[in-house]
This record gives C-alpha cells, structure tokens and sequence, in this order.
C-alpha cells in the first residue's frame, strides 16, 4: 500500500512512521509541511522549523523513508491565520487548530497529491472505524492525549484515506516505542501551542497584527472601572489569566466589542455567571445527524466530557442543554459531540 506520512519532526508521527515501515509490503514516503509563520515573523521569537526538520530527516535517514518538503505558507495564511484574525476582530473564540486539520492536513495536503497515496497516516490520537459503509472517529485509548477534538469537522472522503497508527497506544507507550525504535526525537517534549505559531508567543502574534488599544476593565456588578487593557481581542470568555488586577482571582465573564471593555467578575461571583445551556450553529456531523438527542461533549480539548441534550431549533441550529454548569462558553468556540467512545462532530457556540 503507498502511504504518505505526515511528518513533524515530534515523536508521535515518528512512531506512527516506524509501525507503518513494519508492515510488508508498505510503501511509505514522508512529507513536512512547512507551515510556520517564523519566517515572516521572525523577530518574534525562536525558529522551530529548521529544528523540526532536522530530526524529520534524520527519523527518515534511518527509516530507509524518503522524505519531501512541501512549503504551505500562503495556504495557512489564508485558510487558518485570516480565519483565526477575522473571528477576534470579531470578539469571539477561534479553532484554528480544527480547520487547520480539516483545510490543510486533510484538505490542501490531499488535493497536492492527488491519488498518488491510497492512504495518509499522521501521528494524531484518535482510531477509525468503517461501518456500515461509514468510517466513524473513534476516541483514543489515551484520554488526556485524545486529539477526536480537533479531527471534529473531517468529513467522510477524508477519513476515509486517513490513517492514525498510534490511535490505540497510551502516550507512554509511543514513548516506549520511540525508546525501542532509538529514535532520535524519543525525548522531545510534546509541542504546544496552535499549529502555525510554533514558538511565538500568542499574544505577540496578536499584537503584530492586530495592534494595541487601550480599554477599561469594568467589575459587571458594579460598573466599577478596575485598571486598564490593551484590546479585547486579547481576552476570551473565562480567562483569568493577564488582567493584572489587585484584589482578585477576576476572571472574563464579557466583552463589549464596539467600547472596547472588558467586563470581570471577582471569584466569588464568577460561578454565578455559568451557563448550563448555549446555542450552537454551523453544524457539521462526520456521519449522519444523531437520532438520539443525549449525548455528551467537550468544549475544549482534554478528557473533559459533559453529558448534555441537543434539541433542534431551526436548520442547522441546535440548544445544548448541560447536565452541569460551564463558565468557559465563549461565542465562536467549538463544541464537539459525542455518543460513547465515537465523535459526532461539531457545532459553533453562538
């Protein structure tokens, strides 16, 4: 079988090559995508990319894998980094890391090579199943590293070539692994952060592109001005983190868009403030519309479920209605569904 492993030079998708070059019979070529934005940004902070590839070439040399570069650039800029600008100009939460996988990974990257690869592997956590002539996204047997979260939007064409080799291993076992295969990433720490930046700091990205302006921070009980920011876009719904106000924790709990102000809530207050239900639209199901209308979901990445009920309201609009209080929801967040161990897919939060 031709496979074409998306390579990032961690250890993930390096281990998922190594099981796939075990197979007879496999023929495997590696691809990096370089996609960081360091180039143009460079004075930001450090340049991954070439470290990166250092050691995706060296995990190929010793593979016996050939290994290409494919330079994605201009894609990302237009299809995540416009994206990611547009939805906090707006004052709203992006996902960049959910498109990223269903317009680029599995997206561009697949129209690049055509059908020259019956199969793309990559190092994510998550499983596939086919039934019923569906192919279903199945949750890891690892349910801190699960990564079902951001695989949410794919649809069927692109599971169906996609191959996720590691979807079944607990983390310690990649690293196990990597140990056994000698690779030479097999202590790298995990990467962090959203997919185009690499090492540059977030809000230094913000700040490059959207600027600073200065705005008050208001408590919401009492309309008291409490100190200062530097532009809403810099804040989400929740956050408690950079407010540097005495006095606290504060945390977000508003943000008036066209005042430029952020409105907080001290600690004791802020649980007050929780929802239990939310809006969602822009529905995408992996499969078919659930007919059960219980379900459970996740509002951000991690091991977190909710059990909650989806009622339908209109085309392609749905209430979620929580078992249990949240004061995270943020407008133009993702919330991604769930029934058992299987992703449903995702709406976004009104």
């Amino acid at each position: 079988m031709k496979i074409a492993v998306l390579l990032s030079g961690g250890v993930d998708s390096s281990v998922a090559l190594h099981l796939l070059k075990q197979v007879k019979n496999n023929d495997i070529t590696a691809f990096y995508l370089k996609i960081w934005l360091e180039d143009e940004l460079a004075f930001l902070g450090d340049c991954p990319w070439e470290t990166d590839l250092d050691y995706a070439r060296e995990v190929c040399a010793n593979a016996g894998v050939p290994l290409k570069i494919l330079p994605f650039q201009s894609q990302y800029q237009k299809a995540i980094v416009e994206y990611t600008l547009a939805e906090l100009r707006a004052g709203r939460t992006p996902s960049p890391d959910i498109l990223c996988n269903q317009n680029i990974k599995f997206g561009e990257f697949y129209k690049e090579i055509n059908n020259s690869f019956s199969k793309v592997a990559t190092g994510h956590y998550a499983q596939i199943e086919q039934k019923n002539n569906y192919y279903l996204l199945k949750c890891s047997s690892d349910p801190v590293k699960d990564q079902t979260y951001f695989l949410s939007s794919l649809f069927q064409t692109q599971l169906a070539r996609a191959l996720f080799p590691i979807g079944h291993l607990l983390k310690q076992d990649v690293r196990k692994l990597a140990r056994e295969f000698n690779l030479p990433n097999q202590d790298r720490k995990d990467s962090q952060g959203l997919c185009f930046l690499g090492k540059i700091k977030y809000n230094e990205f913000v700040k490059f592109h959207l600027g600073s302006v200065v705005g008050d921070i208001v408590e919401i009980e009492s309309n008291k001005t409490l100190g200062n920011h530097n532009g809403y876009w810099y804040y989400t719904i929740g956050q408690r983190q950079g407010l540097e106000l005495s006095g606290g924790p504060w945390y977000v709990v508003k943000k008036d868009i066209e005042e430029n102000k952020i409105f907080v809530s001290h600690q004791s207050n802020f649980v007050t403030k929780a929802r239990d239900e939310f809006y969602v639209h822009k529905i995408h199901w992996i499969t078919d519309e659930p007919k059960n209308s219980n379900t459970r979901l996740k509002l951000r990445h991690g091991p977190e479920f909710i059990q909650c009920e989806l009622i339908r309201t209109e085309c392609d609009k749905y209430r979620v209605k929580m078992v249990k209080t949240d004061t995270g929801i943020a407008s133009g967040q993702s919330a991604v569904f769930y029934q058992d161990s299987y992703c449903l897919g995702r709406g976004v939060i009104e």
